[in-house]
């Protein structure tokens, strides 16, 4: 008789969902990377199931004997009540992914085992001592691993209902350090990239008719280099992609002409504020290098490069008539998307600690307090009330998103460049203009769950 095999269960969390709500909004649910990753690094003898709470009920009731869930800080909350969930059926559940690394005392209080950093040359080591029962309380790594170790199963996606995008990673982390941002405090402001050959492979594998790739990269430009050599071959692949980047890339043509010719359809690029002082208190001056937005934007229009512009709200200098020059700037350069943010204080960034040490943060960790919300803004703008900046970055996306706006951007020459770009466009932007209102102050995790969250006994 055989011996029974291991089973592991993987689980992406979603943000919440409102009390008596079964469904959670589902507009833009794209494939987790992570549950892959964990999926390609666990060894062929353990029997895997991945369950995408943004999709379907989880059946806590199955059998299983390890539970693993990567959390963002938006998601630590409901990941916190899978665990607990688990916890209280004898299941043994491991913790990792951002939040889980910047919060690691947090996390432990929820879980039997939390990963801090990155899981390859660590998930072996936890999954042989899940089989062992001698899980350790934490497992740490202190140097980046190299990311030629790096392993997918797709097969875990088999069924669901995702966009038809295909994501792929080919470097982790950003030198930059950006003031808000939790990328550079989880990776030290460091990038680590695939060997280009492997990434190369993952295209031709995961290829088929009408592919579309999104790079999630942190910042395509953090290496210039090693990126113009990916485009170089990327360029024999003829495959449409997007990512995002830091707006230096506008400054080197040589880059700019290499991802339009290898496929380059649009980048998402930071923003974030049209004011030099606001970019020099976000550590973002790099910003105005090389003359400017004006000239980025005129050198990025040349090779007909879409921009998804990202804007941030919620420093010191930012007042109503900041998100009037934003919204008017936005529309005036008919970009093909736009994000309206209010500023979030994310655990482990150095806006964080400003914030606490000023006494301007509202909770204690607001992502942990019921009375939080999203959209809702945790701390104390200088010049500006908190309800006041929540309206202001809704009417910026609906003002963005209105019909006219809308068919004023779809007019534009780089916008409709292509013909694929161009039938996307109305669907993506309606899509955005149904989104404006759809997801203000949803609770974060499941507001109608039973149960109640509490520490671990014997944990710190």
């Amino acid at each position: 008789m055989s011996a029974k095999r291991f089973r592991l269960t993987l689980i992406h969390p979603c943000v919440g969902r409102w009390a008596g709500d079964q469904k959670y909004i589902r507009s833009w649910q794209m494939e987790p990377l992570a549950p892959a990753v964990l999926a390609g690094l666990t060894p062929g003898d353990i029997d895997i199931r991945f369950y995408d709470d943004r999709l379907e009920a989880i059946p806590f009731d199955e059998e299983t004997d390890l539970v693993a869930i990567s959390i963002e800080t938006y998601t630590a909350r409901r990941a916190y009540q899978i665990a607990t969930e688990y916890r209280q059926r004898g299941v043994a559940v491991v913790l990792g992914g951002f939040h889980a690394t910047l919060c690691p005392d947090e996390a432990s209080l929820y879980a039997d085992a939390v990963i801090v950093g990155e899981a390859e040359c660590q998930w072996q080591s936890v999954v042989d001592d899940a089989r062992h029962g001698t899980l350790r309380q934490i497992y740490q790594q202190p140097e980046r691993p190299d990311l030629a170790l790096m392993k997918l199963d797709r097969g875990i996606y088999e069924g669901k209902r995702y966009l038809p995008i295909t994501l792929i990673e080919s470097g982790r982390g950003c030198h930059f350090r950006c003031e808000f941002c939790a990328v550079q405090s989880y990776f030290g402001a460091t990038q680590t990239r695939r060997p280009v050959e492997h990434i190369i492979d993952e295209v031709q594998r995961t290829r088929k008719r009408g592919s579309f790739y999104f790079f999630v990269d942190d910042n395509i430009t953090s290496n210039f280099d090693e990126a113009k050599e990916l485009y170089r071959q990327l360029a024999k692949q003829n495959i449409r992609w997007v990512s995002q980047a830091s707006i230096n890339a506008a400054h080197d043509e040589e880059f700019l002409d290499l991802i339009s010719r290898s496929g380059c359809e649009g980048l998402l690029i930071g923003f974030e504020s049209l004011e030099r002082e606001t970019l020099r208190m976000m550590k973002k001056k790099f910003n105005t290098m090389g003359g400017g937005y004006d000239v980025a934007l005129a050198n990025l229009r040349k090779y007909n490069i879409r921009l998804y512009a990202t804007f941030v709200f919620g420093y010191d200098r930012d007042t109503a008539e900041t998100f009037d020059q934003t919204v008017e700037f936005a529309n005036r350069h008919r970009f093909y998307m736009a994000a309206f943010n209010h500023l979030t204080p994310f655990p482990g960034t150095p806006l964080y600690e400003r914030l606490e040490k000023k006494g301007q943060l509202l909770y204690d960790a607001w992502w942990m307090d019921p009375s939080y919300s999203y959209n809702k803004i945790p701390f104390k703008p200088a010049l500006l009330e908190p309800e006041e900046l929540q309206q202001l970055c809704i009417d910026a996306r609906a003002d963005f998103y209105s019909v006219p706006n809308i068919l004023r951007r779809f007019a534009d020459p780089v916008n409709r460049s292509n013909f694929f770009m161009a039938r996307h466009f109305p669907l993506i932007n309606f899509m955005m203009r149904h989104e404006v209102y759809q997801r203000n102050d949803l609770p974060l995790g499941d507001e109608g769950w039973p149960g109640q969250l509490a520490p671990l006994q014997g944990h710190a």
